[in-house]
């Protein structure tokens, strides 16, 4: 078994058995508390979709890299199909919508592909926000313009030019010994998440249990002390995982805290477009967990800061 494929098994190995562990605690809280339970209920339907994206997110790394591509390239269509559901469009814009969906969203990740990095760094926030309004204006539409262009611009902005930053991961790592790439960058992807992830369950947790202040009062129950209680799991389960990064213990655990802080950063302001909207969720798609931008708000807002500050670690090394 070659190196990478060990510690993708082990990774694998961990997660699995934290999640049987919540899956044994879930089913124990079924049976002591009645049936129909909402709370349990909701706890259970996120611990199935965990397992299944587990599942699917390690046999795409088994797969290779055009594996792990292809799943955040369909992750990002119905996250960019989530958002446009309920931005301003006329008519008129169902070009412009056309060429996000079915131009702009393939071409990003097929620079991803092809690790063509300067084409994936300005593709979108230059020559698309360039294009997409003088496509709107050839439509001839002047109805509520301005917003109609910018939402279409932050759609692309979020849901394909953030995302797009996570299986970039994949390209920074530094060949072996024969020059060849090693293929660890695909541990990146997992490092990132897995941190967030549990960034964000302990700043629920631990807001819900000792928060006082609110940081956004009015916007969401999220404190201060949640906030800080989930940068310092971040932080733990930085250094825990440091064996799958090209860091040190201390460097991951530092790598981790700012992940956290910029996820927190995302749920914040993606749920003060929800509030804009007046959605509670932005689709029913994830069991348990509304949509893809629900689940991914904090990944995508982690991924382009995590991205570039591991990028500037390999070129200050």
């Amino acid at each position: 078994m070659s190196p990478i494929l060990h510690d993708i098994a082990l990774l694998a190995l961990g997660t699995g058995l934290v999640l049987l562990t919540v899956t044994i605690i879930g089913e124990q809280m079924r049976r002591r508390r009645p049936a129909s339970d909402p709370g349990v209920e909701i706890f259970m339907a996120r611990v199935d979709s965990w397992w299944a994206m587990a599942i699917t997110f390690t046999l795409a790394m088994l797969a290779g890299r055009w594996a792990v591509i292809l799943i955040f390239a369909i992750a990002s269509f119905a996250a960019l199909r989530e958002f446009f559901t309920y931005s301003a469009r006329t008519k008129a814009d169902h070009l412009s919508l056309a060429i996000a969906f079915y131009l702009l969203l393939p071409a990003q990740f097929l620079f991803v592909y092809f690790d063509m990095q300067r084409l994936f760094a300005v593709f979108i926030p230059v020559y698309a926000f360039l294009l997409l309004p003088f496509v709107a204006v050839l439509r001839g539409s002047t109805e509520r313009f301005l917003r109609r262009v910018s939402e279409t611009q932050w759609g692309l902005m979020i849901a394909v030019f953030c995302l797009s930053h996570i299986p970039a991961l994949m390209w920074l790592e530094r060949p072996g010994a024969d020059g060849a790439a090693t293929g660890r960058g695909m541990l990146l992807i997992a490092f990132l998440v897995l941190v967030v992830q549990a960034g964000d369950l302990a700043d629920f947790h631990i807001g819900r249990r000792f928060g006082r202040r609110q940081i956004a009062r009015g916007l969401s129950p999220k404190t201060w002390a949640g906030a800080l209680g989930g940068m310092a799991v971040a932080g733990a389960m930085g250094m825990i995982l440091s064996w799958v990064t090209p860091f040190g213990p201390l460097e991951a655990a530092a790598m981790a805290v700012v992940a956290s802080a910029s996820g927190q950063i995302g749920n914040l302001v993606l749920r003060a477009i929800k509030r804009d909207r007046g959605l509670r969720d932005w689709s029913h798609l994830i069991p348990g967990q509304g949509g893809f931008l629900d689940q991914l708000d904090s990944v995508i807002f982690a991924a382009p800061a995590f991205f570039h500050l591991t990028r500037l670690w390999w070129m200050s090394a």
